[in-house]
């Protein structure tokens, strides 16, 4: 049955933009289809928000998450788009606006605009910075204005170009939310010099966030992008689905750390490989996605490159539920650190057996994820973040703690630090840093100015001004706004704690 309740009040708001009632409307029709086998007790963990789905809603017609091979576009051109090989950068650049337009995903826009920097240096010879800034400033500025959700990614790096050093000289300007964007990382490959403008790029305008190109090259070798918030997924592809486990609401059925582990983790874990099998059946078999998409037919996405994503979040307050009696927390006491270290292990033990639908390219299995969180989460820490209040003294220590959680996840984990203003000074101290936290196994990181109005949410961009439109009750352009101000203000992201390199 359709929500009438809901459906009345999207198409009667005041807050929304015209495009946003269209896709809240759509998104009441979809809900109001009933075609998958959900079993009562999986119902009964999304009752309690140990199971969610983020969204997908209740028929899926495309995956979750789709990465095409740009670089394939970029060579032959889309007989469906009518549009040739570009030869110069304002084809090319012409070119992606269009197809842009036509890659669905989740958010009903673009997770993923490819590797930019390696697209446009093959046609910037014979052209002056100045003009391919020029360029750069109106399809940037178009990007923002059009795609207006901030689940969309760049990447650039790990080599230095030409084109790599002038968008992120542009990015630095323009301080826009969209692209989200990811410096990949190799210390081999990356002069110190692009890493340095890269950060200072970042405590200015928030973009771009740091990724550890070797730990992230697994499972799907140098062929994968950073896609969506963070997550790291292959290029060709993507993910037909993401569903996660709330372990903050799990833990509150657990009648001891024995009986969590042991029984109600294994039982919603089994529940939510099920559940996902059962979304990514419909989408392969029902939806006629595969069969009818001109990305499909033209070579630029492959259904075995796609992945189903297994979320975890809230696992900070897990651990301070169970070890409540002795009142060590994580993040501060090793011995919280070591239950945290326990509940994963056990995740990761648990979720290679359930087999994946349709997922050779992960060997038929899902793959872990730490989700960022919602809206709507209130007292959940994402992924296996620490707590904000809670973190360690020592920004070193900070990280160690993460190196201990980060290899768990191939698809996507991160840690995001505020900066103080005076680092911008000397990027240099800050490289260090991202130096170190990546040689003990930190994979993904993200700077932002303390001081700055674009801020990082959980993995998404959003401004501090455009927040406070959104609790005027003004209509905003970008609908991530209106998912960043809760979180921001019930989640006290404000209060983060700032570093120092």
């Amino acid at each position: 049955m359709i929500d009438l309740d809901n459906t009345y009040k999207t198409l009667t708001s005041r807050e929304l933009t015209h495009e946003q009632k269209v896709m809240g409307l759509a998104k009441c029709a979809e809900n109001s289809l009933d075609v998958l086998n959900i079993p009562p007790r999986t119902k009964h963990f999304f009752e309690t928000n140990a199971i969610n789905d983020l969204f997908e809603g209740g028929a899926p017609y495309r995956p979750r998450y789709i990465l095409p091979d740009y670089e394939k576009f970029v060579q032959q051109g889309s007989e469906f788009l009518k549009l040739t090989p570009p030869k110069t950068l304002d084809e090319l650049i012409f070119s992606l606006m269009i197809l842009y337009r036509h890659v669905p995903s989740i958010t009903n826009f673009p997770v993923y605009l490819g590797s930019l920097d390696k697209m446009m240096e093959p046609f910037v010879d014979g052209l002056t910075d100045e003009e391919i800034c020029e360029k750069l400033r109106l399809f940037l500025t178009y990007l923002d204005r059009t795609i207006t959700d901030s689940f969309c990614h760049a990447n650039i790096g790990p080599e230095e170009t030409r084109a790599g050093r002038l968008i992120l000289k542009v990015v630095k300007e323009l301080k826009n939310t969209v692209p989200n964007l990811t410096m990949k990382y190799d210390p081999d490959i990356t002069p110190d010099s692009f890493m340095e403008q890269a950060i200072q790029c970042s405590l200015e305008s928030s973009n771009p966030a740091i990724c550890n190109a070797k730990a992230n090259c697994a499972p799907f070798g140098d062929r994968y992008g950073v896609a969506s918030c963070y997550n790291i997924l292959p290029i060709g592809g993507g993910a037909f689905t993401l569903t996660r486990v709330t372990l903050t609401e799990l833990v509150k059925e657990a009648a001891s750390e024995e009986q969590f582990l042991n029984e109600l983790l294994p039982e919603c874990l089994g529940l939510i490989a099920d559940y996902m099998n059962e979304r990514i059946r419909f989408i392969v078999e029902k939806s006629g996605f595969f069969e009818s998409n001109f990305l499909v037919k033209e070579g630029l996405i492959s259904k075995d490159r796609f992945v189903g994503m297994f979320g975890v979040t809230g696992l900070a307050e897990c651990v301070n539920t169970l070890m409540k009696e002795s009142g060590k927390k994580y993040g501060q006491d090793s011995e919280a650190d070591d239950l945290g270290v326990r509940i994963m292990d056990k995740v990761a033990e648990l979720t290679p057996g359930y087999k994946a639908l349709y997922s050779p390219i992960a060997g038929d299995k899902f793959l872990l994820h730490a989700q960022v969180g919602l809206d709507s989460d209130q007292g959940i820490t994402s992924g296996v973040r620490i707590p904000i209040g809670d973190e360690p003294v020592s920004f070193a220590e900070h990280l160690r703690h993460s190196s201990r959680f980060h290899h768990y996840f191939p698809t996507g984990v991160g840690d995001i630090f505020p900066i103080a203003s005076n680092v911008n000074q000397n990027p240099a101290a800050l490289l260090d840093v991202v130096k170190g936290a990546f040689s003990v196994g930190v994979q993904y990181m993200s700077f932002y100015s303390a001081d700055t109005d674009l801020i990082r949410i959980t993995g998404f961009l959003v401004k501090r001004s455009e927040m406070e439109k959104y609790r005027k009750h003004e209509a905003v352009l970008q609908n991530t706004t209106q998912l960043g101000a809760p979180n921001y203000d019930k989640n006290h992201l404000a209060e983060r704690k700032v570093r120092m390199a």
